[in-house]
């Protein structure tokens, strides 16, 4: 299998999908614990979400293998963020503390690096080459980075998230009146709940390829899936559910695109 996905569009946005692979390679599952080979820190169905963007015009790059394998949103020089397992570049714990790994059975150096190499880097790789490439085809371009998550994990935040989690790195990846101006949709709108720079500012993607004094803007969206799935049902996609989220989602990004 290929480790990514990627669709051309003609527009100057990109969107990375980098955790909706559900793919694990025979021989890393059979390590694996049983939580481990359930995935559950996937972005479920989050390339399905998006789907309708391509209409827009947006090019899409979508991670085929779990993060799990490889986290392509932390870096690959540092084994983890913030001293938790479950952040390093190839995790061994997963968001609710569970073991991913049988005893005795989780990543040394050497492997880890080689799996940097083989899933992280093609991915990283193709984001760099294709954010040139729509800047100097359109004078900038539009990085946005799409993620979900359970609206509550104890061990990572208190209470119940809100359902559109901004990130601009504080303004550092994207203009803070562009930030502002997509939070408002979502304030106006009344649906859902939101918040701009909260818990979630934006992971490796949006940190490392933000640069808008250079005409490269990223923004991250993390999505509680309350917004657009049953979160006990998170295998199953109900585009009926999405409905609602996807229109939004879908305000965001002309915004994103019209903004100059």
């Amino acid at each position: 299998m290929n480790v990514y996905e990627f669709h051309r569009g003609t527009t100057p946005l990109l969107i990375s999908i980098p955790h909706s692979g559900t793919e694990l390679p025979e021989a890393l599952a059979h390590r694996l614990t049983v939580v481990g080979r359930g995935v559950p820190d996937t972005d479920w169905h989050v390339h399905l979400l998006y789907d309708f963007a391509r209409a827009l015009g947006a090019s899409i790059i979508k991670a085929n293998y779990s993060r799990y394998v490889v986290d392509l949103n932390r870096s690959p020089d540092s084994a983890s963020l913030r001293g938790q397992s479950h952040f390093a570049v190839c995790p061994t714990e997963t968001f609710g503390g569970s073991f991913i790994y049988m005893a005795g059975q989780e990543p040394d150096d050497r492997e880890i690096a080689a799996r940097i190499e083989e899933y992280w880097r093609p991915y990283h790789n193709r984001i760099a080459t294709e954010l040139m490439a729509l800047r100097t085809a359109h004078g900038r371009a539009l990085l946005w980075d799409a993620h979900s998550i359970a609206s509550e994990i104890p061990s990572l935040f208190t209470g119940v998230l809100p359902e559109f989690n901004l990130g601009t790195r504080d303004g550092a990846s994207c203009p803070r009146g562009l930030g502002d101006a997509l939070l408002d949709i979502v304030l106006s709108d009344g649906e859902f709940g939101a918040v701009l720079d909260g818990r979630f500012k934006g992971g490796y993607i949006t940190d490392h390829y933000g640069k808008p004094a250079d005409g490269v803007y990223a923004v991250q969206l993390e999505l509680a899936r309350r917004a657009y799935m049953n979160e006990d049902l998170e295998q199953v996609w109900e585009a009926q559910h999405a409905q609602r989220a996807q229109v939004l989602i879908e305000k965001l990004l002309r915004k994103y695109l019209t903004n100059k």
